[in-house]
């Protein structure tokens, strides 16, 4: 996603936990813009940067906002994942609910109330009317599994998601008078180093073929819906989930045949 607004002339900055992954992600983007020079000397190649940060808690979110100095677009991409089944008795049950709630709906909500100043700029500052030009993005990540349940044992991860959707559309209404939208894409099933562990269930190949598309999506996928949401084009949107994942969920139909046999 960050390698589409850079491809656009975007000024891009991400953020991680660990620098190393900050580091290999910036290099990945720079490397396949086409106006790169390949030069990642002092965090910044070209037009990308990197801020070390963690916003599995309040506190992060407010550490990483407060070294930032302007913002138009903010992506909620942070997440992860846990689960185990209902008859496994590991002990981690609350572990893994605290870590997937905290990051997954807890940080966005609080990154996105600490980024709304930056976000929010007046196309008027006397009387304080936003336009098109001043309309501020917040773009949150959610998942197919957020409105599908999975056959696998993701509670936590299943309901975070859901609950990003929603929290989706509660922020739209709340910072829709200060000029600034919020919606929310909803991938299928893409290659990460987060659904590998799908692979325990059904690989890939039997997952894309499940797919009205008959393919998993890519970075590429996820990167025009954000750029929408981003541009002029999608000024007037606010408050939508956005699916996109091949059909998937749209494709679901009640087995009829099967249900006569």
């Amino acid at each position: 996603m960050a390698k589409g607004l850079s491809a656009l002339g975007a000024n891009v900055i991400i953020s991680s936990r660990t620098e190393s992954d900050c580091i290999e992600a910036v290099s990945k983007i720079s490397s396949s813009s086409p106006t790169s020079n390949n030069d990642n000397t002092n965090n910044n190649t070209n037009n990308v940067k990197y801020i070390v940060g963690d916003v599995s808690s309040r506190e992060g979110c407010e550490a990483l906002i407060s070294s930032i100095t302007s913002l138009d677009v903010l992506v909620n991409n942070a997440g992860c994942a846990w689960g185990e089944p209902l008859e496994r008795k590991s002990g981690r049950a609350n572990w893994g609910w605290d870590k997937v709630l905290d990051l997954n709906v807890k940080g966005p909500f609080y990154l996105s109330v600490a980024a709304l100043p930056l976000l929010t700029t007046p196309s008027d500052p006397n009387t304080g009317a936003f336009d098109d030009n001043s309309t501020g993005r917040i773009i949150n990540v959610g998942s197919i599994t957020g409105l599908l349940p999975q056959e696998a044992p993701t509670h936590a991860y299943d309901v975070s998601k859901a609950a990003i959707h929603h929290l989706t559309k509660k922020m739209a209404k709340d910072f829709a008078p200060k000029g600034v939208t919020v919606n929310c894409i909803a991938p299928g099933f893409v290659p990460s180093r987060m659904t590998e562990g799908l692979k325990s269930y059904a690989s890939f190949e039997e997952i894309a073929r499940s797919t009205p598309m008959q393919r998993l999506g890519g970075e590429e996928d996820m990167v025009g819906a954000v750029v929408y949401f981003s541009s002029r084009a999608g000024s007037w949107v606010t408050g939508t989930v956005l699916p996109v994942d091949g059909g998937a969920v749209a494709g679901q139909q009640i087995p009829l045949s099967s249900l006569g046999e």
